[in-house]
């Protein structure tokens, strides 16, 4: 594979210095891409870099993981309006160890080019500011740094010292992998270019070497929002934080528009294999979503969480979702439903009469009577089980894993009620 080629089919490349291509046409070059633990968890923009990783290694070239244990003690300004909060030591350490948990499950850190990782604050924490100042802070004027537009951006609503020396930060950790571990690209996405190229400067000036950068675009919906986010907030690539089903709806809703651009930035079937998935778009759109998300959730959560998705879709959406289906599903699937429906947990006795259960005991009707008129009007099912007996009671012997009941009212609105006996 031909890294820039590569990038360039996908629309993966935004810019990159004179000469990138050359170097890379020796084979097996070393190049990093830094990512600071300011969240407690990667997020599907984090994926970008992950994926411009992913075919450099593809490539035959060797990815260096940075980690930025120093760096994300300071905070980057690029792409922000106003100067970041800094987080604890003990919360950005945490931060640092379950991103690092996630990247070493996206990378092959076996075999001939093998991923590398390292923490830059292996860099500084050694350093006195006196040894910075004389040996990292003479490399660049200030002029020059105020000139990268990360910096330019923020001048007028404020720019910390602490913040405006991450430029310095950035650009020396390339130098110090370069000198020591033969680096010579960096990439990121294009608002790191600045960055960026201050670290080639660094190279040049320092150690008389040539070094060189890779940027890919930004990321934005066709609607001009921000990639990665939803309704809920953003999409993180930790289960916890993000459901694997919440995951895969993100990939389902997407907007047609955003499609094919989605499929060559995240997808490593065969280009055959993606353009088949973009062909798809204009009649079939939703099953090139089926596909595109049907992947990624099984890279990044698993084959097992992935048939989990499909039983608690399918139970969700189907709207000829049998009893035998919901009996079928793990406890671990009644997690995931409870974290994407209305659910409500309550001590209750036995038997319970369903009325009560829908009126007083929970909150899914307002009276007594409004329950009693949609069991009367074959609206609701118990486990998917239609009740049209308003005398019906609910016993221990209704509870799947001895604690769940799902109440259908209507076609569209369930429920899962936690009961504990």
């Amino acid at each position: 594979m031909d890294f820039i080629e590569e990038l360039e089919w996908r629309g993966m490349l935004s810019d990159m210095t004179p000469g990138a291509k050359e170097e890379l046409a020796k084979g097996g070059v070393k190049g990093y891409i830094g990512f600071d633990p300011t969240a407690p968890s990667l997020t599907i923009g984090n994926y970008v870099q992950i994926m411009l990783l992913t075919l450099w290694q593809k490539s035959g070239n060797t990815p260096i993981v940075l980690m930025g244990g120093a760096t994300g003690r300071i905070g980057d300004p690029s792409g922000k309006d106003k100067e970041r909060q800094l987080k604890s030591y003990e919360e950005l350490d945490k931060n640092l160890s379950d991103q690092l948990d996630q990247i070493k499950t996206m990378l092959d850190f076996e075999g001939e080019n093998a991923a590398i990782i390292i923490n830059n604050l292996d860099f500084y924490k050694d350093m006195n500011i006196l040894t910075f100042l004389r040996d990292v802070g003479k490399t660049l004027t200030v002029n020059y740094m105020t000139s990268k537009e990360s910096v330019k951006k923020r001048l007028e609503t404020g720019l910390s010292f602490t913040e405006f020396s991450y430029q310095l930060l950035q650009a020396y950790d390339f130098q110090v992998l370069y000198d020591k571990h033969g680096c010579k690209f960096q990439m990121g996405g294009s608002d790191q270019w600045g960055n960026i190229t201050s670290g080639t400067e660094f190279i040049r000036r320092n150690v008389e070497g040539k070094a060189y950068a890779v940027t890919t675009p930004l990321i934005t919906k066709a609607d001009g929002s921000k990639f990665g986010k939803s309704e809920s907030g953003n999409i993180w690539m930790d289960g916890k934080l993000t459901s694997a089903y919440a995951f895969y709806q993100f990939w389902l809703n997407a907007a047609d528009s955003d499609l094919e651009k989605y499929i060559k930035y995240f997808s490593l079937q065969s280009r055959e294999e993606m353009q088949s998935m973009i062909d798809l778009i204009a009649d079939q759109p939703n099953e090139a979503k089926r596909q595109l998300a049907k992947e990624l959730t099984i890279r990044i959560h698993g084959l097992a969480q992935f048939e989990s998705v499909q039983n608690v879709t399918a139970l969700l959406f189907n709207k000829k979702a049998s009893a035998e289906q919901l009996e079928a599903l793990s406890e671990k699937d009644f997690i995931t439903i409870g974290n994407e429906i209305p659910c409500e947990e309550i001590n209750a006795t036995f038997p319970l009469s369903l009325v009560s259960l829908l009126s007083s005991e929970t909150s899914i009707m307002s009276s007594k009577s409004e329950a009693t008129r949609a069991i009367k009007g074959n609206a609701i099912s118990v486990n998917k089980v239609k009740i049209q007996d308003i005398e019906h009671e609910v016993t221990s012997d209704h509870l799947l894993y001895d604690k769940y009941l799902l109440v259908d009212h209507g076609k569209k609105n369930k429920y899962l009620i936690i009961i504990h006996s």
